[in-house]
């Protein structure tokens, strides 16, 4: 057991360094290759965008394990470049779903927006605001605005399974998304649930073994549907609006 252990803290952190890349790489080519993004959820790289760079504005007040925060910075690069092919190949474009720019039952149409210059003032105003924020209050680690900020942003991580989860259910399908990055979440929650529970007391703080908890049950859930449904039928035939 203390062999495993040890293993798992070697190794873990590797692990998590290059999730980004081993998530979502294939995700990005196939999205670039195929010229459509029908059947992945857009609100991923949201969920992701968001949690990463509260993730890193929680580290000057929390400071948590250094392979997190470097896995935060990475995360933010890659789903940033997701982000970018995605919008690039909507099927909307040619008035394909799931990505309709109606922005139907969304406040001011939130992330559905009919050009790309809102998103990324999105995550501009999100990461300046919160910029601002520290300066002025100086998080310490005991600090409630640095526990709020924690807790959030690994709440909003953890929900990253839910709209494709939702996707899924509506098209009776998984087409569109790509069992490699499937596979790469349910690997990556063993590992890194394994190893915030190896890890030495106080090195990883509750809020990440709970939201992991939490993440892990939803990427078995995901596993479930694409043992059920498969490739299904053609997601752009399919309205999978979230």
């Amino acid at each position: 057991m203390a062999l495993l252990s040890t293993l798992i803290s070697f190794f873990a952190p590797i692990f998590l360094i290059l999730s980004p890349f081993t998530s979502y790489t294939d995700q990005i080519l196939s999205i670039h290759r195929t010229r459509t993004s029908a059947g992945f959820s857009l609100d991923i790289p949201l969920i992701m965008l968001t949690a990463s760079i509260l993730k890193i504005f929680y580290w000057p007040g929390a400071r948590y394990d250094y392979s997190l925060l470097v896995q935060a910075f990475l995360m933010v690069g890659v789903q940033m470049t997701l982000l970018k092919v995605a919008l690039d190949n909507r099927p909307a474009w040619r008035g394909e779903m799931p990505f309709v720019e109606t922005g139907e039952g969304r406040p001011y149409g939130f992330w559905r927006w009919k050009t790309q210059r809102p998103y990324w003032e999105y995550l501009l105003s999100l990461a300046f605001g919160l910029l601002v924020i520290h300066t002025f209050l100086q998080p310490s680690p005991s600090s409630m605005y640095t526990k709020f900020i924690g807790y959030l942003g690994l709440t909003i991580e953890a929900t990253l399974p839910l709209p494709q989860l939702y996707a899924n259910y509506r098209a009776q399908s998984c087409k569109g998304f790509r069992v490699s990055v499937l596979a790469n979440w349910l690997f990556g929650d063993m590992m890194k649930v394994g190893y915030f529970f190896a890890s030495e007391p106080g090195r990883v703080p509750w809020a990440f073994k709970m939201c992991g908890m939490f993440q892990a049950c939803c990427d078995a859930c995901l596993g479930a549907q694409y043992w059920m449904y498969g490739e299904g039928q053609d997601v752009s035939d399919v309205d999978t609006r979230l």
